[in-house]
């Protein structure tokens, strides 16, 4: 299904405290699918309770660039669940672990 230029990546965060997610999981996950070579995204998928949530999301990052400046902005203003916080963080993790991987492997 995927190349094998192709690597996983999953950032963390934790969601409030009255946030299902956090009922369910304890914490928002968001995992990454991204093209080694050039940073694009492949697909995602993240630990929300909702279906369309997920779906939402992928609208969200796949097909662009890990590195891409302005994906937080896009989530301030596009995404108002309970767990818009959490995504950002979640992101913000996931792309600190995807510049390590590549600082590496230069």
């Amino acid at each position: 299904m995927y190349n094998e230029n192709t690597i996983f990546i999953i950032g963390d965060a934790k969601a409030s405290q009255n946030n299902p997610i956090t009922k369910k999981f304890n914490q928002f996950f968001l995992a990454f699918v991204v093209d080694r070579t050039d940073g694009k995204i492949i697909d995602v998928e993240c630990s929300a309770t909702v279906n369309l949530t997920i779906r939402f999301i992928q609208s969200i990052f796949i097909n662009r660039f890990m590195d891409d400046p302005i994906i937080v902005e896009d989530i301030n203003q596009r995404y108002f669940g309970a767990s818009q916080k959490a995504l950002i963080v979640a992101y913000q993790d996931a792309l600190k672990k995807y510049q390590t991987i590549t600082a590496l492997s230069k």
